[in-house]
């Protein structure tokens, strides 16, 4: 499916909860990368990260009766926090489940939000299982941090907007790990002709591997400072991500600082480690992108500040 309509409802449905990021530009960057860069500023977001629009979507999508029973995800920061604050600005109550490992910023920013954090183990299996037993107890709606056509389309709202406000870019890329940006991402650009691209983490290369072999690969270990990046793709999104999205580089750790590192000292502004994901990417194959006009989604900047890798 295009889902274009979808897209376009999403889009005006969660509007009046958002910020329309803005877009930033350097011209050391540009020459650095062999390329124009266009970065989307999902850390000037709202909770400070792109996954306010893919929550606030799948929370307008539920029924009042729903609504009234709370909504519940498990994340290691940023679903967590958006999920909170959306539910807040609906006047829905959320419940958080956190793995114990994620950094204490943004559990701070869950409780700060107003959700109810319940810790787990720092496992896949054991995020679903402390959801699930919550579910049971309170009738809370699940909303998947991105295996969620709701939230896939929420998410997509931030590529659109950038490939409304610039219609020269040709190429968009976005970081990978549960695959619901990239999916949503992919869907926008499909609706305009332009390529989509994914950044990867080599230590949790999940979604590379999926490509590569047809169906949906896990990590046995995810030792990777790209927290947001730790999980796996989903039935939902990984069949858009099959169809639309061109390709999945994946970059080395110390690659991935190298592009904090630049935006931080290039740009002005604070990014987590999932966010240069996608610039490495791009520093790491110069001639996929030589002269190109390319976009790149900076998906948040809840950092710990006090645990920078450089």
């Amino acid at each position: 499916m295009l889902y274009k309509k979808e897209l376009e409802e999403a889009h005006f449905r969660i509007s009046p909860y958002i910020h329309r990021t803005e877009v930033l530009q350097s011209q050391l960057i540009n020459a650095i990368a062999g390329c124009e860069v266009f970065f989307k500023c999902e850390n000037f977001q709202r909770m400070g990260a792109f996954k306010m629009r893919g929550a606030c979507n799948a929370i307008l999508q539920l029924t009042e009766e729903e609504r009234a029973q709370g909504v519940i995800t498990h994340s290691s920061g940023n679903m967590a926090q958006a999920v909170s604050l959306a539910a807040r600005s609906l006047g829905v109550k959320a419940y958080i489940v956190m793995p114990s490992n994620a950094p204490d910023v943004k559990k701070a920013a869950v409780r700060d939000y107003g959700g109810e954090v319940t810790e787990c183990i720092p496992t896949i299996e054991e995020r679903e299982k402390a959801t699930q037993r919550i579910i049971d107890r309170t009738g809370a709606s699940f909303i998947h941090p991105s295996n969620d056509l709701q939230v896939i389309l929420g998410q997509a709202t931030a590529a659109k907007e950038l490939l409304i406000d610039y219609t020269e870019i040709d190429t968009v890329l976005a970081p990978v790990g549960g695959g619901g940006l990239l999916a949503g991402t992919a869907l926008a650009c499909m609706h305009r002709a332009v390529d989509c691209m994914g950044g990867e983490p080599m230590e949790a290369d999940d979604a590379y591997r999926s490509l590569m072999s047809g169906k949906i690969e896990k990590n046995d270990t995810a030792e990777t400072i790209a927290d947001g990046l730790r999980t796996h793709l989903g039935h939902i999104n990984f069949p858009i991500i099959q169809e639309h999205v061109k390709e999945i580089i994946r970059v080395e750790e110390n690659e991935i600082i190298h592009a904090m590192r630049l935006i931080w000292e290039r740009m002005k502004i604070i990014i987590e480690p999932s966010c240069a994901v996608p610039f490495a990417a791009v520093l790491k194959e110069p001639t996929k992108f030589k002269d190109r006009k390319v976009g790149i989604i900076i998906t948040g900047g809840n950092v710990d500040l006090s645990k920078l890798p450089f």
